[in-house]
């Protein structure tokens, strides 16, 4: 039996024992491109039941079986934590959705804004990103992608008792401190588009009792800098680095 050199997510239980049946997509990568065959291990995780080492069970062109058999890590979810933000261009915005996953928010909710360019994204190309991305950095957990909402309808929609940081770049050079005593609360990350946040934005935001805004830092950063900048900050301060 050689050692796992394969990371998967499945939409399968699993437990020791477990039967997990494979996509065409799947049994593709892992026989036609991995070359892996009956034995050969494969690590999968499936977004609750932690990380499982399985074997090949069965091959075929178009499908085929892994067994599940003993857990090698436990199930690592993230803090209660939303990125909110702006898609840009279709590389930046990929980069956003993995580095979100990869540095623990739990959604991740794209809105459209007075200066969002753009009109449409494509969800289930983005949540395949979230998947890759898990695959890659050991995460066993998956974030939600919602479908593009306008920020007013999101704003109008806060749930109650989540808190919401606010990253407004008209205070490059301002303060970054988060309030004291509010970890382990409901968050929500909230980066703009390119161009900003508008005027009337800017003032229904700071008009918010949930909302807190901050700085990141004396520059004003790209959007797909300030995302990886903002999540650092919180996790630093509120989520579960410390």
């Amino acid at each position: 039996m050689t050692d796992a050199k394969v990371r998967l997510y499945v939409d399968h239980p699993l437990g020791q024992g477990q039967t997990v049946p494979l996509t065409r997509e799947q049994a593709h990568y892992l026989y036609g491109v991995m070359r892996l065959g009956p034995g050969d291990a494969v690590l999968l995780f499936n977004g609750q039941d932690g990380e499982w080492r399985a074997t090949v069970a069965e091959n075929t062109r178009r499908g085929g079986l892994l067994r599940a058999e003993t857990q090698t890590a436990p199930q690592r979810d993230p803090p209660d934590l939303w990125l909110v933000f702006a898609p840009i261009k279709k590389a930046r915005t990929d980069f956003i959705v993995e580095k979100a996953t990869e540095m623990g928010a739990a959604r991740i909710l794209p809105v459209q804004t007075d200066h969002t360019n753009t009109e449409r994204i494509r969800r289930d190309r983005l949540q395949a990103h979230t998947v890759e991305a898990a695959e890659q950095c050991g995460g066993t957990f998956v974030p939600e992608v919602a479908e593009l909402q306008k920020l007013a309808d999101v704003l109008a929609d806060w749930p109650d008792g989540r808190r919401l940081m606010f990253c407004d770049e008209a205070r490059a050079g301002g303060s970054s401190a988060l309030p004291a005593g509010l970890a382990g609360v409901p968050w929500a990350i909230l980066i703009g588009p390119e161009g900003g946040f508008s005027a009337a934005e800017r003032t229904r935001l700071a008009a918010l009792p949930f909302a807190h805004p901050v700085a990141l830092g004396p520059r004003i950063l790209r959007a797909d800098t300030a995302a990886v900048a903002a999540l650092t900050l919180w996790q630093q301060a509120l989520g579960d680095w410390g």
